[in-house]
């Protein structure tokens, strides 16, 4: 067995020259982040996992050789925060989808698993990941449950993130979306805070909105990042106040073209790339950071500055050493792109491995496959008495949602009853909408009425249901009869969880997300297809409105803090008074 100082003598002896190195890249365009010079009279000599030197052309000497035949060779690309959950793979699906996009290493978040698993998720998650060489290195989830607002499933304090705060593979402490808790300075948050501190690990914040005093208040307490930033100006005052703005195109949250202006040759070293949320289909046909390399340099940024921006500058902000450049004694991650316009994959390394080639990956798992978490699924007993709405007043407050966006409005107005009952048949606009508490059994379903979800004088003509329900992740559905949502509801359960789509007692469509109600164990071709038919069939058959994303908008409906109008397993709820109302107007 070697010891660590043979180890140091091999590699200093590679550096030289004077041993032959594992592999040599040849014929490659180097884009230095340190420098901002793109190298193209070097051979890149690697050794041990490492970056080992810069050997002039033509005298590498290795036993693999890698012709990169004119490509640009680029640091190994890094997302600053995502939740693997929300492309509905599990992480290893996710690494085989990244990995050939030149993705070598993320920082994600396992928010979504531990509100409704706990730390059994979290430790799913980096089990999981081991088996693909993509770097996965995770943020504990900071607000698990997520509100009091409705029922979750596990409840992380302090003391449990303590268990896994020390794990080499943890950075931190995730995203702090309970800003009021923070400058208001309740003890549980500050618990932990505290915690990650202590350890010397970074805290992600989540504060869209928030300026002066209190953002000051908010950056006192230690945060290090955030990726809500809808505005330049927010993001000049986060940038002001030390902070790393992390700059965001996902699939449902796109703010990287509204901040790219903000960016400067003073500022830019502050800032990274991320997605947040990241769609299958969206990744096979847009890219994964590639596509903000792409849109970077076509709003003008620097290609060199913007490959930074992937790479070196979320390497530095999370302290992961080695990471994020083409440099002596740095990992041996890299993409090599055709150009620096596109920035088309054509290969990946990771450790000085090629991992993928010509959007194929090369390699297979390395490891035994971890144990899949108990189910998830655990419902009282459903009838369809839970989906009635009475309105004994006639007067209903309707939760109104708005094209291409995830904010609501409430609105009172008046419905047909029959026999004190609203149906939503006998309502032109209206469909039901229902939030299912399905983690412990209890007894909660909360029911409203939702408009301009359909297409106005359409009938929906069946139910839409799913177990995605951020952040708690009990089931919400949509219909405009009773019986296809209670139906809805009972195939999810058979499921094990996932999304599907209901017409008279028969399932249409269906994804099944078995991991946590949340993700697949298939592959992302597989899912892709299938969300992608679901979509389709739902916007074609089921009268969605023009702009509404049918499975996202419901998927949102029961998060408590966007404004204005939202719905829990508890019942209808006004984000703008802080409150429960009734459905019943003049209640």
């Amino acid at each position: 067995m070697q010891t660590n100082q043979t180890r140091l003598a091999q590699r200093i002896a590679m550096a030289q020259g004077t041993r032959r190195a594992d592999t040599v890249v040849v014929n490659a365009r180097v884009c230095n982040v340190f420098s901002g010079r793109i190298m193209d009279t070097v051979d890149v000599l690697m050794g041990d996992g490492l970056f080992l030197a810069f050997a002039p052309a033509g005298t590498g000497q290795a036993r693999q050789v890698v012709d990169a035949k004119g490509a640009y060779m680029l640091p190994g690309l890094i997302d600053a925060h995502v939740h693997i959950e929300s492309s509905l793979l599990c992480p290893e699906q996710f690494a085989a989808l990244v990995l050939p996009h030149g993705t070598t290493t993320i920082v994600a978040d396992p928010h979504e698993i531990a509100n409704v698993l706990g730390l059994e998720g979290v430790r799913f998650m980096l089990e999981n990941a081991a088996r693909m060489p993509l770097d996965v290195r995770l943020m504990l989830p900071s607000c698990v449950p997520a509100t009091p607002l409705e029922h979750a499933g596990a409840v992380l304090e302090a003391a449990d993130l303590a268990q896994l705060m020390a794990d080499p593979r943890i950075l931190g402490l995730g995203e702090m979306m309970n800003f009021p808790g923070v400058v208001q300075g309740d003890p549980a948050v500050l618990d932990k805070l505290a915690l990650a501190a202590a350890a010397g690990k970074v805290i992600d914040g989540h504060a869209p909105g928030l300026t002066g005093r209190q953002l000051d208040a908010y950056c006192a307490a230690g945060m290090r990042t955030d990726h809500e930033c809808a505005t330049v100006e927010e993001m000049q005052a986060r940038l002001e106040r030390g902070m790393y703005v992390l700059l965001r195109e996902g699939s449902a949250a796109k703010n990287l073209a509204g901040l790219l202006g903000g960016l400067s040759p003073e500022n830019g070293h502050r800032c990274c790339f991320c997605t947040d949320d990241a769609s299958p289909d969206d990744i096979a046909e847009q890219g994964h950071m590639e596509r903000h390399l792409r849109m970077a340099v076509a709003a003008g940024i620097a290609p060199v500055q913007a490959v930074r921006m992937a790479s070196l500058n979320t390497a530095q902000c999370y302290g992961l050493h080695g990471k994020g450049a083409i440099a002596p004694a740095y990992v041996a991650d890299f993409a090599l792109v055709q150009d620096l316009k596109d920035f088309a994959v054509l290969a990946t390394c990771c450790q000085g491995t090629m991992v993928a080639e010509r959007a194929m990956l090369t390699v297979p798992p390395r490891a035994a496959a971890a144990p899949a978490p108990k189910a998830t699924m655990h419902l009282a007993p459903l009838s369809l008495s839970n989906f009635a709405l009475p309105v004994p007043s006639g007067k209903a407050r309707v939760i109104v949602v708005q094209p291409r966006s995830l904010l609501t409005s409430m609105q009172v107005r008046d419905v047909v009853l029959t026999e004190g009952m609203v149906q939503a048949q006998q309502n032109a606009g209206l469909v039901k909408i229902a939030v299912i508490e399905r983690h412990k059994a209890l007894p909660c379903c909360g029911v409203g009425l939702l408009q301009g979800y359909t297409k106005e004088g359409q009938p929906m003509r069946g139910a839409i249901a799913t177990t995605i329900a951020h952040d708690s992740h009990n089931i919400v559905v949509a219909g405009d009869n009773d019986a296809d949502m209670l139906c809805a509801v009972q195939a999810l359960q058979a499921l094990g969880g996932g999304i599907c789509l209901v017409r008279d007692g028969k399932v249409l469509e269906e994804l099944a997300l078995p991991l946590a109600g949340l993700m697949s164990f298939d592959t992302a071709a597989a899912v892709a297809q299938a969300k992608q038919a679901l979509h389709r069939r739902a916007v074609q058959e089921f009268a969605i409105a023009e702009g509404i994303e049918p499975v996202m908008t419901l998927s949102f409906l029961s998060l408590v803090v966007i404004p204005a109008a939202r719905m829990t397993d508890q019942g209808l709820f006004d984000a703008a008074a802080g409150t429960f109302v009734s459905v019943d107007a003049e209640e």
